[in-house]
Formats: structure tokens, sequence, C-alpha cells
């Protein structure tokens, strides 16, 4: 392999390293919680449960879409801003902007939820 080669593949490598440190994949930090049911060139879809107690790593969501699938209650801390409590409704959807956050479910219900994040480049 040749020295420029062997630059570039380190480049690259470092380079996924940090994108994964600073916008770090819910499917990779709590895969026990995140499943992915569809992804292609526009959008992935999640599907998130938990149970009453249960708490996320600092993960990274781009633009999405939410959809509660049950009623629950979630804390949510975002950066260095205070926690925020938010309570969803079984129907409810709401837009949530790129965001690295937090999750702690402070419910006595599991939560149970659809996210459509949404990917750049794909069609319009």
């Amino acid at each position: 392999m040749s020295r420029f080669l062997s630059v570039c593949l380190l480049a690259a490598t470092i380079t996924q390293k940090s994108e994964a440190t600073h916008n770090p994949d819910p499917v990779v930090t709590d895969g026990d919680k995140y499943s992915v049911l569809l992804e292609n060139e526009s959008v992935r879809v999640l599907r998130y449960h938990d149970l009453p107690g249960a708490k996320t790593h600092l993960h990274h969501h781009p633009n999405f879409v939410m959809y509660a699938l049950a009623p629950f209650r979630r804390q949510l801390t975002l950066g260095g801003e205070a926690p925020r409590v938010r309570e969803f409704k079984a129907g409810d959807v709401a837009w949530m902007p790129a965001q690295s956050h937090v999750g702690e479910n402070i419910g006595t219900t599991p939560t149970d939820v659809l996210l459509i994040e949404l990917k750049s480049g794909g069609p319009r």
C-alpha cells in the first residue's frame, strides 16, 4: 500500500471517530432501546422503547418527526441547558430540530415512539 493511501485511510478513520464522538448515533449508544425499522437515502425510521426509570446515553438526532405510540413523560437534557420535562399522549406528533441529548423516562409508563430522522442529500 502506498504511503499516500495509508495516510488517506488514517485520516478517514480519524474523521469517522471524531464524527461518532460529536454526533453519537442512538442506535449505537442505546441499542437496547432503539431499533431501525427503515433506512434509505432520505430518512431513517427508528422505534424507541424503554421502561420507567430508564435513561439514555448522550446521543444525537438530525431533524426529526416524533410520533407517540403511547403516552409517556420524559426529562431531556440538551447541552448546557436546564433539563426539560416533556409529556405526550398517544397519537401526538412533534417536529424536533437536530439535537444532542440525554433522555430519562420519569413517568409511570413505558416510552414507545417512532422517530423519523431526515437526511440531507435525499430527494426533495
